[in-house]
């Protein structure tokens, strides 16, 4: 399974408190509390970035840094309590590309991680959660709360096109010609798929919370509903 962030970190409650916030905002995220959960998780998983503790019960953080740097180049974002410059400089040496000090505040390191994502690009693969709509781009699967929701294989193209593109607005032409491959599609069957797709995601459809009309320009998802 693909995710966004995974953290290595034995402070269980600090982890699954910060994985929760997370993957509420769109970034998805899972929780290793050991060095050994964490390569045992690179078996058969995969993330686009990592925030590594350096303490860790079973190990050094700086050590599994060095491994896995041996394995992989994807962003590591060192977090620690230890206050010392000392560790900063190592951190950076062996191959960490921040380091962020306990306690943080939750919104700015969600802030620093999407930038980070940002800069890595678009992932084909990844999967959208906010805590109730989830869309498995690689499975093609749309589940609300959990229950799975069928749509057509175009309906998930187009709903995939405005997630990938979210709090942006995507002009009507610009659905036509990456959704249909035709620049000539009419508004009519636009507004037929797009109503559909709010009956099977949003909570009131003729209310939507996700998928917003923006009056002469075309739709722009709303990401990070809960």
């Amino acid at each position: 399974m693909q995710y966004d962030c995974l953290i290595i970190d034995d402070e269980k409650l600090l982890a699954d408190s910060t994985a929760e916030y997370f993957t509420l905002f769109g970034v998805a995220t899972t929780v290793a509390y050991s060095a050994r959960e964490c390569r045992k998780f690179f078996q058969k998983d995969t993330a686009r970035l990592m925030l590594l503790d350096i303490n860790l019960g079973d190990g050094s953080g700086f050590m599994l840094c060095k491994e896995l740097r041996e394995k992989t180049d994807i962003p590591i974002l060192f977090i620690s309590a230890r206050t010392s410059e000392d560790d900063q400089i190592v951190a950076l040496h062996i191959g960490g590309d921040d380091y962020i000090q306990k306690p943080y505040s939750l919104g700015v390191l969600l802030a620093k991680v999407k930038a980070v994502l940002k800069r890595l690009g678009p992932d084909p693969s990844r999967i959208y959660t906010d805590g109730r709509l989830t869309v498995d781009f690689s499975a093609k699967q749309v589940s609300v709360h959990g229950c799975g929701v069928k749509l057509t294989a175009l309906e998930f193209k187009l709903l995939s096109y405005l997630i990938r593109h979210e709090n942006q607005v995507v002009s009507k032409q610009e659905l036509f010609e990456n959704v249909w491959g035709d620049k000539f599609t009419g508004d009519g069957t636009l507004n037929v798929h797009i109503r559909k797709i709010r009956e099977a995601i949003e909570q009131k459809p003729g209310k939507p919370e996700y998928i917003l009309t923006v009056w002469g320009d075309g739709y722009k998802f709303n990401g990070g509903k809960q």
